[in-house]
């Protein structure tokens, strides 16, 4: 007999296996997936943690976002869909011209364009109803260019700057960015693929005053190792940390605190997880 567990193990398979052939890692999958079903983050994570499976409704939702038929996404019945054909159609739609920005805009306007003034709603409808995109001048400065922001999901965890935080087994996310990757490659930062950036939440004083506590901080989630001195989010005796890190020499990092107050400490570089490393403090100073 068949027990519930090997059944919602076969689902999250099926599931963690359609969401990457969208290209959605494992940072991303709750989010999105809390997207597409319109429900919160800490149920998707349930779904993708085997814990739960998903109602009718929600199955079809999920099975409709991704592209799948819910017959093999539920029961794994049926033809196995073409994952790179997925793939490829979400390349098509990323590559697609202005007709589907005006779409966009369109939509956004729709849902959250009530704050508007009137002028600047007509404004906006003009550009996004011409056929050649049209061009606006605008009193705000947006960085990049057009079209080529992307979405950064934040996560709810907190890596200490201080004594340490017990990380969660399944962050859920605050808020999402949107960024030019162009914007943040002019201002130094370096990355590869923007996939792989998210955004943390630093907690503590101990590296006031370069992060303060409650920084928003750029990461990248692709540098696992040790890749030259620098500062990293990084487990170390059971807990999650934001400190610079100094090769040492002899399988030895000292981990550094820039508020003065807080000592550093040496520890074994075998001892020490890297989970991501920080590329941007993205907070505001007041002047």
């Amino acid at each position: 007999m068949v027990q519930i567990e090997e059944i919602r193990a076969a689902f999250v398979a099926r599931l963690k296996k359609a969401l990457s052939a969208h290209g959605i890692d494992q940072w991303g999958a709750g989010a999105r997936l809390a997207e597409i079903a319109k429900v919160t983050p800490k149920a998707s994570s349930k779904w993708l943690n085997g814990e739960a499976m998903p109602g009718p409704a929600k199955m079809t939702a999920i099975a409709s976002g991704l592209g799948v038929k819910i017959e093999w996404l539920q029961h794994g019945a049926g033809e196995e869909p073409s994952f790179s054909k997925l793939a490829e159609a979400d390349k098509a739609a990323t590559d697609e011209p202005s007709a589907s920005a005006a779409a966009i805009v369109r939509e956004m306007l729709a849902k959250q364009g009530k704050g508007l003034s009137e002028d600047a709603r007509r404004r906006l409808l003009a550009v996004a109803e011409s056929d050649d995109g049209g061009a606006l001048e605008i009193d705000y400065y947006r960085p990049g260019a057009v079209g080529d922001e992307v979405w950064i999901a934040h996560y709810d965890v907190r890596a200490a700057m201080g004594g340490g935080q017990i990380p969660h087994d399944y962050p859920e996310m605050l808020q999402d960015v949107r960024v030019s990757p162009q914007h943040l490659r002019e201002m130094g930062v370096e990355f590869t693929e923007h996939y792989h950036l998210k955004m943390v939440t630093g907690w503590g004083q101990s590296m006031a005053p370069t992060i303060k506590h409650r920084d928003p901080l750029l990461v990248d989630i692709s540098i696992r190792n040790f890749a030259g001195d620098g500062i990293y989010m990084f487990s170390w005796d059971g807990h999650l940390y934001i400190k610079r890190l100094q090769w040492m020499g002899d399988g030895q990092v000292k981990m550094i605190s820039d508020n003065t107050r807080h000592s550093p400490e040496t520890i074994r570089a075998e001892d020490v997880f890297i989970q991501a490393r920080v590329l941007l403090v993205w907070n505001a100073n007041l002047v």
